[in-house]
């Protein structure tokens, strides 16, 4: 297969703090021989293992960037036995642009893996992720939330695998972050994920949704600091006790916990989110807002348990994701 383009300025071999890029050319309008430049650090000490901590796979989510920016700036070589590997805007396009997806080519990084050394940006991205970051590292941890378009409470997730050995490190790496909701995941659709990439090799790995609405708070900034401190501290990477407070352990059993929006319009809720709900109780209307006096859309549970997220925006369309229940355990 062709070599990537993508280069390093750093040495992941050489110890100490290193600030570089991830330098990809990309010829364009504004600069023939440019090259899109994508920030990374890494701190090493020794020998030891390899956590790859990433934000930004979705350039309009915001608590993995801050909290990765800040470790990047603050971490000291003499406190780590291993490596740390961080890109905090892993989506360099879409991070800039505030979007989802890259402003270049449309790639959503989360639906490009296994990536391409031929293919558009965002494939060439992917590709080097898959091929030289990801084989490097032994922990990975993702920061999302939920964008623009969703609301999450804020969880640590895994997901459930095949090898239950993987899957019982991921899940125990997920309790150390120790979010406020710990959750066993159910993805609508795993292929071409990052998750799945790094965990068909074999890797733990483990993600966020931290809130959303396009924006961080203080309380969901918090969480990831913390949560990403922990998981390096269970890594074996960091010296330290980890700093657990209470959470709620969830579980998402089938796609009843998806409910998808069959209409247009306004969106009322009924339920906010982290409350209880019940099988068969009403989570929300959708009102037909091209005249008055129309009967409006009604969605219900489909199980008990908590919401878990929520279409942010007030205006909803017709398959949107409208709202997601999971069940405690």
């Amino acid at each position: 297969m062709k070599t990537n383009p993508i280069s390093s300025t750093v040495d992941f071999e050489k110890d100490g703090t290193q600030h570089g890029f991830l330098k990809l050319p990309h010829s364009r309008d504004e600069s023939a021989w440019g090259s899109l430049m994508i920030p990374l650090t890494v701190v090493k000490n020794g020998k030891g293992p390899t956590a790859l901590l990433t934000g930004g796979n979705h350039g309009d989510e915001y608590e993995g960037p801050i909290a990765l920016f800040n470790l990047a700036r603050d971490l000291n070589p003499a406190q780590v036995s291993g490596r740390v590997i961080l890109v905090p805007a892993m989506n360099y396009p879409a991070f800039q642009a505030g979007k989802r997806t890259s402003p270049i080519d449309s790639g959503n990084m989360n639906r490009s893996f296994p990536g391409s050394p031929e293919g558009s940006i965002t494939e060439k991205i992917a590709d080097y992720f898959q091929r030289t970051l990801l084989p490097m590292a032994d922990w990975v941890l993702d920061f999302h939330s939920g964008g623009k378009t969703l609301d999450f409470v804020p969880f640590c997730a895994a997901h459930k695998l095949e090898d239950k050995e993987q899957e019982k490190r991921c899940a125990d790496a997920m309790q150390a972050f120790n979010a406020p909701y710990s959750i066993m995941l159910l993805e609508i659709d795993s292929t071409g994920m990052y998750d799945s990439a790094a965990e068909e090799m074999g890797k733990v790995f483990i993600t966020t949704e931290l809130g959303g609405k396009g924006t961080a708070t203080a309380e969901t900034v918090g969480i990831a600091k913390r949560g990403v401190r922990n998981f390096l501290i269970h890594a074996g990477i960091l010296q330290g006790m980890l700093d657990l407070r209470p959470t709620l352990d969830l579980d998402m059993p089938d796609g009843r916990c998806y409910i998808t929006c069959e209409s247009n319009g306004l969106l009322e809720m009924k339920v906010d989110l982290g409350e209880d709900v019940s099988k068969g109780q009403l989570l929300a209307e959708v009102h037909d807002v091209r005249r008055t006096g129309s009967e409006t859309e009604a969605y219900f549970s489909q199980l008990d348990g908590i919401l878990t997220a929520r279409h942010a925006p007030g205006l909803i369309g017709f398959g949107d994701s409208l709202a997601v229940v999971a069940e405690k355990v």
